[in-house]
Order: structure tokens, then sequence, then C-alpha cells
């Protein structure tokens, strides 16, 4: 399952809580790909990771990245798409942001974020405001395609809580969209 959004959508816990409920083994993306000291992790390494754990016959990702995104898209049978609107997404991103900025608390490979990062020109609301169009069409174009896997396109957090709940707790079996649930 590869769960998929804008910055700021809510991917990562969504992903965690996935996994919580039906047992199945998230991955966080972020840990894959900085490691201590926001150092990126080359792309080759990055591809050789997430082809590791596609190549297992069930996972949770909570993202995509451009540059291995077709090794998920070639094994992934579930897209959950959180295609919130863009205050939803930027407004959670912002006060994530600085709350971890003054609490200082690891997030991925004990790396933080600061005010001086929120400022810069790399900052993730910066990227926000870069990606948001591009995810957005991409999210729609997958689940506008009968060919691809199949997409459950959650459009608020209520829809997102709805669907979790429609989930079997500690369940083994596979992880199904049905749309007139939520």
């Amino acid at each position: 399952m590869l769960v998929y959004g804008v910055t700021g959508s809510g991917k990562t816990v969504l992903a965690r809580k996935v996994a919580e409920r039906t047992g199945l083994p998230w991955h966080s993306v972020d840990d894959l790909t900085w490691e201590p000291g926001w150092v990126g992790v080359s792309a080759d390494e990055q591809r050789r990771r997430i082809a590791a754990i596609c190549a297992g016959e069930r996972w949770i990702l909570d993202s995509g990245y451009s540059s291995w995104l077709d090794l998920v898209l070639a094994r992934v049978e579930l897209i959950v798409a959180l295609d919130y609107p863009r205050w939803r997404s930027l407004a959670r991103l912002t006060r994530r942001s600085l709350a971890r900025a003054i609490d200082r608390r690891a997030i991925c490979n004990g790396n933080t974020e600061s005010f001086r990062q929120m400022l810069s020109r790399d900052s993730i609301i910066v990227w926000h405001f870069r990606s948001f169009a591009r995810k957005r069409a991409r999210m729609r174009a997958w689940a506008a395609d009968p060919a691809g896997p199949v997409v459950l396109r959650l459009t608020s957090p209520a829809a997102a809580r709805r669907w979790l709940a429609s989930l079997h707790a500690g369940g083994t079996g596979s992880v199904r969209a049905d749309p007139a649930s939520i």
C-alpha cells in the first residue's frame, strides 16, 4: 500500500495508524531517504532500499518520490491518496513545523526542524508550494486510470478517519478500498 498526498497532508500518521490497525509492515520514507544531519541518501541507495521493500508481499510506504516511484507503482495494489485542499495541508504543515522547531523533537534518524530551516529557500513549506499542483495532478491521474492500481482518493481527514475505522483491527487479510463505506 502507498499512502500518498501533498506535503503536510498526514501521510505518515495515516500510514502508521493503518499499520497499527492491520499489522501490515510500515516503512517511513523519511527514515529511508534522510540520514542524520539531513544528509540525503543517494538516489541509487534509495532505489535499492525501496526495491527491497516492494519485493515483499505486504508493505506500507508513506510517500513516493519520483526517483523511485516506478518501483512502487509496479507492485502496489492500493494507493490511498490524501487529496485535501491546500489550505488544510498547509495549515497542518505550518503547525507541525512550528511545533517541531520549538520542541526540537527528533523526527527521522535523529534529525530536527528549526526556525532557520523554516525560513530558508529549502524549507518544507516552500516545498509544499513547489510540489502541491504536481502531486495533486498525479493523484487524480492515478484515480482516473482504469489500468493502474486501485486508488482510494480521500478528500478530507474525516473521510480518512472513516476509512481507517472500517479496517479490520489486527487483520492479516488484504486492505480493500471501499469508497461506499466512507
